[in-house]
């Protein structure tokens, strides 16, 4: 594991940290084992093939799966305090790889529905907010259309702009560009890159290895549930230290 894999107890500029985080559906153990820091203002992209755990990771961390074992604190909140499970959330904004968004509420209301909702900004206050979210993500001129109307990349710019609503300290990204044509990645990936300048914490699962090696602070690979390789991008792709990480490499750049 690489020195990257910080340790929170030595480190107060950490935003999430796992510690021997494991996690079962029945009797299959789908997360063996995990300890992982992330610093404020970092970028870690996860990768591993299918199945591997990486999604289920995400959901562990704000809250959407429990876990049965270790602990996950996402800026001083425990995910075991199911007391304070909402407050934790309100701090991770998540992105998944279908848009969810709503379908009967144009662009401009499923951006704006969380601040009003669940920060009570005032509509007034959320619907400028929301707007220059959109203008961000730049897709402001579609905030009177419904999700229908959009492509797929301009759906998912949406997903972004809801997430960055309820200003997170944390974005997470679960294989944002999965569901979209060639052609739409890019203008994701682009808004990624923007706030990954910006200085945003982002997580983010991807099989995008140019996003991974221009942007990442940290690239970790998964396998089985465990986290295998933990590495800057130049040593990551250059100095893979395991084999089952260069086998991947191999098959992910080739294609």
């Amino acid at each position: 594991m690489s020195d990257s894999l910080v340790d929170p107890s030595v480190d107060r500029n950490v935003v999430v940290s796992l510690e021997d985080v494991r996690k079962s559906f029945g009797s299959l153990e789908v997360i063996r084992g995990i300890s992982l820091s992330i610093r404020n203002g970092s970028v870690v992209v996860i990768c591993g093939p299918s199945g591997c755990g990486k999604s289920t990771m995400l959901r562990c961390i704000n809250g959407l799966e429990s876990i049965d074992a270790g602990d996950i604190v996402v800026d001083g909140i425990s995910v075991k305090d199911k007391r304070k499970l909402r407050l934790l959330r309100t701090e991770t904004g998540m992105v998944f790889q279908q848009f969810n968004l709503f379908p009967h509420k144009t662009v401009l209301e499923n951006v704006s529905m969380a601040p009003i909702d669940i920060r009570r900004m005032s509509r007034i206050e959320a619907l400028q907010l929301s707007r220059e979210l959109l203008d961000r993500v730049g897709i402001l001129d579609k905030e009177n259309e419904m999700p229908s109307s959009l492509s797929g990349g301009q759906q998912q710019r949406v997903a972004i702009a809801r997430g960055l609503a309820m200003n997170p300290k944390l974005m997470m990204f679960d294989e944002p560009t999965s569901a979209l044509d060639p052609e739409m990645i890019k203008e994701v990936l682009d808004v990624m890159r923007n706030l990954a300048e910006d200085g945003m914490t982002m997580i983010v699962v991807s099989h995008e290895m140019g996003f991974a090696r221009e942007v990442a602070d940290l690239i970790v690979m998964m396998d089985e549930g465990q986290i295998i390789e933990g590495q800057s991008p130049e040593k990551f792709f250059e100095h893979p230290r395991e084999e089952r990480t260069k086998k991947f490499l191999s098959q992910i750049i080739s294609h």
